[in-house]
């Protein structure tokens, strides 16, 4: 059995044994075809209410295909919605008014607060430029922070364009690949992040196929157009403390 107290061989062979009588009711497997198909995770007409579902899809997929403001905006009050019908956790709490509450003097203000937050790390070539720039663009304006992720970033972007806009990333990511990382790289960062591992990818880490690789990608990761890359799970320079110490001091000087 479990060593945690969770489900163990006796409780899977019970919801085994269970499914088992439900379809072979009468020992004929065709005497019930009413069984249900089980599971919370898939939507179904008749299930749970489920947040995507093929509306908001639809909804979310033709703004983004016909370019449709209005509609993209018929789809994000949809979705907000959705925490009154408890599909969010923010949709199960409240505040919970102090009978002494802070002064607002000594709040820190908003300018403050945002500056506490940044983008997920996402790299150039698992979402288009547009969107990559775009995440850029956001965060600078309210004065927070946009990551690179481990694809790198075009050099293009370090300058401030004429119409205002900074498409500079203030969070420039080291990965196991070291796409895109340079001298030029790393100086224009605001903060350097380490990425140690790739946890959202074990085994044999990222892989992003030589098809995907244009022009462009190969340029911004400085690597070959065409050719297939490859993120290790781990750093194949780190192996000890020390290892992580020496990177940290290199890029600290770089």
């Amino acid at each position: 059995s479990s060593r945690i107290n969770g489900v163990g061989v006796k409780e899977v062979e019970m919801e085994y044994s269970y499914w088992h009588k439900l379809a072979y009711a009468n020992g004929d497997i065709f005497s019930k075809m009413d069984i249900s198909e089980g599971g919370q995770y898939q939507w179904r007409r008749d299930g749970e209410f489920h947040m995507w579902n093929p509306e908001t899809i639809a909804k979310l997929q033709k703004a983004a295909k016909d370019n449709d403001s209005k509609l993209f905006k018929d789809f994000t009050n949809e979705a907000d919605s959705y925490s009154e019908r408890m599909c969010t956790i923010r949709g199960l709490l409240d505040f919970k008014k102090l009978a002494n509450p802070v002064p607002i003097e000594e709040v820190e203000p908003s300018e403050k607060i945002i500056r506490r937050f940044a983008t997920g790390a996402i790299s150039l070539g698992s979402i288009s430029k547009e969107a990559h720039e775009t995440l850029a663009i956001a965060m600078n304006r309210i004065g927070a922070k946009s990551n690179t992720g481990e694809g790198g970033e075009d050099s293009a972007r370090y300058a401030v364009d004429d119409n205002g806009n900074a498409r500079n990333s203030a969070i420039k990511q080291v990965a196991s690949g070291r796409f895109g990382v340079s001298i030029n790289y790393l100086s224009k960062a605001t903060d350097l992040q380490i990425k140690m591992a790739q946890g959202s990818k074990p085994g044999e880490g990222g892989q992003l196929p030589g098809y995907k690789v244009d022009q462009y990608i190969g340029k911004v990761r400085n690597s070959t157009p065409g050719v297939e890359l490859i993120s290790p799970p781990p750093h194949h320079d780190i192996y000890s403390i020390e290892d992580l110490a020496q990177l940290i001091y290199d890029l600290k000087n770089s």
